[in-house]
């Protein structure tokens, strides 16, 4: 059974801010930012091991053209969307969200 995609609120919002900001600089590149996020969260529903764990249950995956970094975790029935942060911030920014 395929899992399903669980976005964190605070995930959706990361999303929604650099997706406004993309928009800013160029108009329709917050909606390719959106689509690459979209293709990588197939990526991850499909194969999720194929992603580096960089925590005992949290996995690290980066989509193509963009600098950021989506963070989740899995269990049986869902992969968890924690973050989607830049890569320019602090590598442990996320585990304020690892609950």
């Amino acid at each position: 059974m395929k899992r399903r995609l669980v976005l964190r609120p605070e995930a959706r919002l990361d999303i929604r801010e650099a997706a406004l900001w993309y928009d800013e600089q160029s108009p329709g590149l917050g909606d390719r930012f959106v689509e690459d996020l979209n293709a990588l969260f197939e990526r991850i529903l499909e194969a999720p091991l194929q992603f580096p764990k960089i925590d005992p249950a949290v996995y690290c995956a980066l989509p193509h053209g963009f600098p950021y970094k989506v963070y989740f975790r899995l269990d049986q029935t869902s992969a968890r969307i924690l973050a989607v942060m830049h890569q320019s911030r602090h590598p442990d920014a996320w585990r304020s969200r690892n609950r």
